[in-house]
């Protein structure tokens, strides 16, 4: 299949109009030539009628395919092409005029074929100057459109493509009822002509070009209408063109709309002015509540106010007082005012009224403006707006002007408003910048979760003779907890269980470092108390001075059944004798690692030892499980822990672990978990 080339409506249509204009100049003149040379006429009137209307078609959709491509163009020059279409035609007309009266009483001026063609031009001219701004008109008309003013617009254009065929009824222009059709085609146009919204939107300066435009339209319409109609009144026009009630009533409509927004072009240079204010108002408002976006600060926000507020108060100097970091007074954004100057007018608001009434730590500034004279051989006026944001002022606003009186109600409540919707960009930026933070730091202690549970072991060393399970869980994100068993040699073990002072990452850190002492050390195969001495001097040299941790150290020996341990300051070890179905901690003094950093720490350390047979449990547990506080405030305590190791005493290691965490959680009840991180190990033998 052949791909057509897509049909340029445009150009077909100023090719046709261009021919027809030459037919209906071909038919006037040999109509003329037929009565110069006493020939009989052989072509009839609806012959130029005819030709005359597909003129007027073809120039109508030309620029109306112009007008739908370039419909972006904004007013000014819009009118502009109006004006320029009319002065074109204008010159063309005034230059033929003056050809003629060079050519004085000649016989070439007597002319009637000459007279005729300088008639179809003018003719073409002015056709296509009204239609095209026939259609620029609509184009302003139809701005802000309403369904009303649509249809109004819709059904003048049927009347003008009626008015087109009236010439077939009648052709005097000074009938009656061409003179009826011409009025109701007036009114028309004059209730179409007051549709002009888009007049408050041009500046001053557009307004004073539009001004020059249009009286160039109105004068080009009112010359061009006579020119042709002067034309009409001599003996040369056989065919009279202007009889046309559409060409008449197009010129009325494009008379009366230029004329009309002439005027009112006219009376609104006063009032442009405050209208460009306004609208300058509304964009740096705009500006101002879309001033945060990612990657910048609040900065910009005051920089934007300061501009803003100056431009709307046309002030004369004006800068931003911010509070920095230690309370310290900062200057920022400066505007049209030196150091030197600015400090005369800070001490001269500080003792004069109302402005020395500001005070930095007042929490009702939020709805006080300091307003009034001073007493500057430069500056007469002040206005200062205090800057609040979560109730704390942030900083102030101080604007200057060399009259006095300077500050009216409306520019104080622009500034105002201004300041208000700042302070919420600034409060957002704040906000966004914390969740960043906050997000920034979840991330950190996801990883750090990772790490602490790296840090713990997945499996607990043990033999067939006993089993072992551990449970450990933070109170925030990252505990300080630890807990871990060794194999030494076959049938002896290491276990430990420590509390690291303190909560978080902290905490968590000063936990790894418990993991890699001990790791150091049982290498050695230490005793109880050789291992926590060691342990001691070993965390004195990295623990800072405010932190200690609590540790159980135990050295299990199954060929002997016999557990040798020394406590550091940690919860007693609670040991559950199957063979008198009784249970008890086992206490032994002892205290915190790096509490005491020197030798004298080895006199409070003492180590103890105990036997076991089958069904005995040994618990290990910090502090957060007898810590827990139920919503009474009554905690879990140390009777009630070793209530629910006898009851669960028959369980397997692992469900004994499993129900004393059900019961803390059941004792809680609504607070969720315990205040502090709690850890326990489970140990039960079987032999």
């Amino acid at each position: 299949m052949f791909n057509l080339p897509r049909l340029n409506i445009g150009k077909v249509s100023l090719l046709l109009a261009i021919l027809t204009w030459l037919s209906l100049l071909f038919v006037d003149i040999t109509r003329i030539f037929q009565f110069v040379n006493g020939m009989a006429p052989s072509m009839s009137p609806e012959i130029s009628y005819t030709l005359e209307i597909l003129f007027f078609i073809l120039v109508y959709v030309f620029y109306n395919d112009s007008l739908q491509k370039n419909e972006n163009t904004d007013f000014l020059n819009m009118i502009w092409r109006g004006a320029s279409t009319g002065l074109l035609a204008l010159i063309v007309a005034f230059g033929v005029n003056m050809f003629y009266k060079m050519l004085g009483e000649t016989r070439l001026a007597q002319d009637p074929l000459l007279s005729n063609f300088f008639y179809h031009v003018i003719f073409a001219l002015v056709s296509i100057f009204l239609i095209s701004n026939a259609l620029l008109w609509r184009h302003l008309i139809l701005y802000q459109k309403t369904k009303k003013v649509v249809q109004q617009w819709q059904a003048f254009e049927v009347l003008l493509l009626v008015s087109m065929f009236f010439v077939y009824i009648n052709g005097n222009v000074m009938d009656y009822s061409f003179l009826f059709g011409l009025v109701f085609l007036g009114i028309f146009s004059a209730t179409l002509s007051i549709n002009l919204k888009w007049i408050p939107y041009l500046t001053f300066k557009e307004k004073w070009k539009s001004i020059l435009f249009l009286s160039i339209i109105i004068a080009s319409t009112s010359y061009l209408l006579l020119e042709l109609l002067s034309y009409s009144d001599s003996d040369i026009a056989f065919v009279n063109l202007t009889d046309s009630l559409f060409l008449m009533g197009l010129s009325t409509f494009v008379f009366l709309y230029a004329l009309s927004s002439f005027l009112v072009t006219l009376f609104n240079l006063p009032t442009s002015s405050v209208f460009e204010q306004k609208l300058v108002e509304a964009i740096n408002f705009q500006r101002l509540s879309q001033s945060i976006k990612p990657g910048q600060d609040e900065n910009q926000v005051l920089d934007i106010l300061v501009d803003s507020s100056m431009s709307a108060s046309y002030a004369d100097a004006g800068w931003l007082e911010m509070v920095a970091p230690g309370n310290e007074k900062q200057i920022l954004h400066e505007r049209f005012i030196d150091a030197q100057i600015r400090s005369e007018i800070t001490e001269l608001i500080e003792r004069t009224k109302p402005f020395s009434d500001f005070s930095w730590s007042d929490s009702d500034n939020l709805s006080k403006k300091y307003l009034g004279k001073l007493r500057h051989p430069i500056y007469q006026s002040a206005f200062i707006v205090p800057l609040v944001v979560n109730q704390q002022t942030i900083g102030r606003l101080i604007l200057a002007k060399e009259v006095k009186d300077g500050f009216n109600k409306e520019m104080v409540n622009i500034i105002t408003t201004f300041v208000g919707q700042a302070c919420i960009s600034v409060e957002n930026y704040r906000l966004l910048s914390d969740a960043i933070r906050t997000e920034r730091y979840k991330e950190e202690l996801k990883i750090a979760q990772r790490v602490q549970r790296s840090l713990l072991p997945r499996v607990l060393h043990h033999d067939e003779t006993f089993d072992i399970c551990g449970f450990s869980q933070a109170a925030d994100e990252v505990g300080g907890d630890y807990y871990e068993t060794k194999e030494l040699d076959k049938g002896q073990y290491a276990i430990i269980i420590g509390d690291v002072s303190g909560k978080g990452t902290s905490a968590a850190f000063n936990m790894s470092q418990m993991k890699g002492i001990f790791h150091s050390l049982v290498q050695t195969n230490p005793n109880p108390t050789e291992f926590i001495e060691k342990a001691n001097v070993a965390l004195g040299r990295c623990l800072e001075k405010n932190h200690f941790i609590t540790t159980t150290y135990c050295h299990l020996d199954t060929n002997r059944k016999e557990l040798r341990y020394c406590r550091a300051g940690h919860c007693p070890t609670l040991y559950y004798n199957a063979k008198s179905e009784n249970a008890e901690y086992l206490s032994s003094d002892g205290l915190g690692l790096g509490i005491l950093r020197n030798s004298q720490y080895g006199r409070y350390i003492h180590e103890s030892s105990i036997g076991y047979g089958p069904g005995d449990i040994f618990l290990m547990y910090t502090d957060g499980i007898i810590e827990a506080k139920n919503k009474m405030g009554v905690e879990f305590g140390y009777e009630r822990l070793k209530s629910v190791l006898k009851d669960s005493h028959r369980l397997a290691a692992a469900e004994i672990q499993q129900y004393i965490i059900s019961q803390v959680f059941d004792f809680v009840g609504e607070t969720g978990i315990p205040d502090d991180d709690f850890t326990m190990m489970v140990i039960k033998f079987h032999s």
